[in-house]
C-alpha cells in the first residue's frame, strides 16, 4: 500500500461520515445564522478536522508494532474519531449557550420600553 494511502487511511475512510456530521452542525438550528455563527461555525469544524488528522497521525505512530499493522489502523481510526467527536460536542455545547445567550439577551431588549417613554 502506498505510505502516504496508508498514514491517512482512517482520514480517508472517515470523509463521508464527517462531512455527514459538519453538514448537520452547519444546518441545524436554522435561525439564527449570521456572520458570527457563519464564522463560528467553519472555525469548529476546521478545528474539530485537524484535530482528527493530528489524532490520526499519532494514533498510527504511536501504535504497538508487535500488535500487527492492522492495529495502527485501528488505533488511527479511533483517536481521530475520538477527537472529532470531542471537538465537535464542545463546539455544540458552546454554540447551544452562546444562543441561548443571544436569545435571552435580545428577549430582554424588545420588552423594555423605548427610551424617554414610562411603562403604563
Amino acid at each position: 500500500m502506498n505510505p502516504q494511502v496508508e498514514l491517512n487511511l482512517a482520514l480517508i475512510l472517515f470523509i463521508p461520515w464527517f462531512s455527514i456530521l459538519a453538514w448537520l452542525f452547519w444546518a441545524y438550528p436554522r435561525q439564527p445564522r449570521g456572520g458570527a455563527r457563519s464564522a463560528f461555525d467553519a472555525a469548529s469544524l476546521i478545528l474539530a478536522t485537524l484535530a482528527a488528522g493530528w489524532g490520526m497521525h499519532w494514533g498510527f505512530y504511536n501504535a504497538d508494532p508487535q500488535a500487527g499493522a492492522i492495529w495502527k489502523q485501528v488505533l488511527a481510526t479511533s483517536v481521530a474519531y475520538g477527537l472529532f467527536l470531542a471537538v465537535m460536542t464542545a463546539a455544540l455545547i458552546l454554540r447551544w449557550r452562546w444562543l441561548r445567550r443571544r436569545a435571552a439577551t435580545a428577549a430582554s431588549f424588545s420588552s423594555r420600553p423605548p427610551a424617554g417613554k414610562a411603562e403604563p
